[in-house]
């Protein structure tokens, strides 16, 4: 299929995606509005007719927010997609209290007397949470440290510190300011070398030019290499995986690069969009084909095929995608899917490390872990 043909199809799949979030959406709604109108929230019920209201007012934003708003630039549309994705993952905050009211008693059948006041408390921890949410979705990233013995590693690159960054989804909500925050960040940090590890850039809104200068700030003395995750993909031609090469960066498509003798880096381009397409292949075997001995660090935005990895003797493989879930308990659901969630795991003696994001996408928004950076320090095996 030609790669045109390819764009569209997953600029299609994504409008699928966000049809279904938005039937998703209305639904949780529905539900909420289910349950509010019976409770008792400060004493006293809400009239019917004003909910009604109110839930036909919250359902145009959500459309808005999902749909119109993300096909359009300037401070308005951005206002608009962030009240949308934030109204969404508030209702489904405000679900689960609910539901947890429901499954307690037993969908009102049980301490009768008390389920409406209950319901109200329920709404009232719902808001609460979404509150803490969004208080750790806009702050900082968090620097986490990490130690990784890789065997083949020569002495003299002990101590190569390796600075990982995910999932900074730059555009509409994400802009240049807060790109040069993270660019200072990761500068403090004075790595030898930086790994991109996908969605970068978020696939609408800000022209991605306009983080250029920030992006072509980021330097380190053996290099800034990249793969494209799935956001990457859905970019009209001129932003995605060009945007990361016009930055300067080394782009790992399916294949590997060393760095310096005895240290190779090797990427493959998205696993989640490759299965999407349908395409087949091994493309962490042809990534990894013929590379020199020594040390290998894999970068894939997905984290799957580890053991794959492993079985071809890599000792440390760096993925994303999974933002952990973001807002809990999204991490739940996601857990069949992503088995390597977020964190550290010994893949078969290989040592595997997700990020669970830099940044946010949809709703700027987290609960319970915040966003993080990775630092990781490279120790030559005994």
């Amino acid at each position: 299929m030609p790669a045109a043909q390819r764009r569209a199809a997953r600029a299609e799949e994504f409008h699928v995606f966000m049809a279904m979030l938005l039937a998703a959406a209305t639904l949780v709604e529905a539900y909420v509005l289910w349950r509010v109108a019976r409770a008792r929230i400060l004493g006293r019920r809400i009239p019917t007719g004003r909910l009604l209201v109110g839930a036909g007012a919250l359902w145009v934003v959500l459309l808005l927010g999902m749909f119109v708003a993300r096909g359009g630039a300037g401070p308005f549309a951005a206002a608009l997609e962030l009240i949308g994705m934030d109204l969404f993952a508030t209702l489904f905050l405000l679900a689960v209290c609910l539901l947890a009211v429901d499954a307690a008693t037993g969908f009102g059948w049980f301490a009768r007397r008390r389920v409406p006041a209950l319901r109200g408390w329920g709404v009232l921890a719902g808001l609460a949470l979404a509150a803490v949410a969004v208080v750790q979705g806009v702050r900082p990233p968090v620097v986490v440290p990490y130690e990784v013995r890789l065997a083949g590693l020569p002495a003299e690159d002990d101590g190569t510190v390796v600075v990982a960054v995910s999932d900074t989804h730059l555009g509409t909500l994400i802009g240049p300011r807060w790109l040069d925050a993270r660019v200072a960040q990761v500068e403090a940090l004075h790595p030898d070398m930086i790994v991109l590890l996908g969605d970068i850039t978020e696939g609408h809104g800000a022209a991605a030019g306009s983080f250029l200068p920030g992006l072509r700030r980021l330097s380190a003395p053996l290099g800034v290499w990249a793969v494209t995750g799935n956001h990457e993909s859905f970019r009209r031609p001129g932003g995605g995986s060009d945007v990361l090469a016009a930055a300067g960066f080394e782009v790992l498509h399916d294949r590997w690069a060393e760095v310096r003798p005895g240290l190779v880096v090797a990427g493959v381009d998205d696993l989640t969009s490759r299965r999407r397409a349908g395409l087949g292949g091994d493309p962490v075997a042809k990534a990894l084909a013929g590379r020199p001995p020594g040390a290998t660090i894999l970068l894939s935005h997905t984290p799957w095929q580890a053991d794959e990895a492993a079985r071809l003797g890599l000792g440390l493989m760096l993925a994303g995608h999974t933002h952990a879930g973001q807002v809990w308990p999204f991490d739940l659901m996601e857990k069949w899917l992503y088995p390597l969630m977020a964190g550290r795991y010994d893949v078969a003696g290989m040592t595997a490390i997700v990020c669970r994001g830099t940044g946010t996408w949809g709703p700027r928004m987290r609960l319970w872990r915040p966003s993080e950076i990775l630092r990781i320090t490279l120790r030559s095996a005994p």
